[in-house]
């Protein structure tokens, strides 16, 4: 199996967030990541849908999710042509002995603290899958405590736009 990042311009509208994973459910492709969000053109949305498949199934559900009223536009995103970032808080225990070893690593990896307590830190850190699993090895052995983590974003390099064919009508 291989990971894919497709991303979907999409309808704003209500449901259709169901329906583009109800047909990766249906062939059983367990969804990696998924994120979406609003574009530079109101009612549209983008939607970033990152699944570990072969090739020939995958094409079978992006000529279904063509067929779909409200999707627009389909673009799996090569990673050499694109730019891709998860975003992750995570709660790391701390004391006053571990807290400036805590705070180096923090840093070495150009994560920061977004909040502080006695007894724990919340470092934000965004990047690509290699950073932000490597940071993790890294505070391990302080104790992480809790994390949360965004589904993957990721754009297209370079001047083309998947919204231009819409923008041009």
């Amino acid at each position: 199996m291989s990971k894919h990042v497709l991303s979907l311009l999409v309808e704003d509208k209500p449901g259709l967030l169901t329906r583009v994973a109800g047909l990766f459910a249906r062939r059983g492709f367990n969804i990696e990541s998924l994120a979406v969000g609003v574009t530079e053109i109101p009612g549209l949305s983008r939607i970033t849908v990152v699944v570990d498949v072969e090739g020939l199934p995958l094409e079978q559900v992006t000529k279904q999710l063509n067929k779909l009223v409200n999707v627009i536009k389909i673009v799996e995103l090569e990673p050499a042509a694109s730019v891709q970032r998860e975003h992750m808080l995570i709660k790391v225990r701390t004391d006053n002995q571990s807290r400036s070893n805590v705070i180096e690593v923090v840093n070495l990896f150009r994560a920061s603290i977004v909040d502080y307590a006695p007894d724990a830190v919340v470092v934000e850190v965004t990047g690509d899958r290699a950073k932000v699993d490597a940071l993790l090895r890294a505070l391990e052995p302080f104790g992480i405590k809790e994390l949360a983590q965004s589904g993957m974003v990721a754009i297209g390099r370079g001047g083309k736009s998947i919204t231009e064919r819409v923008l041009r009508g």
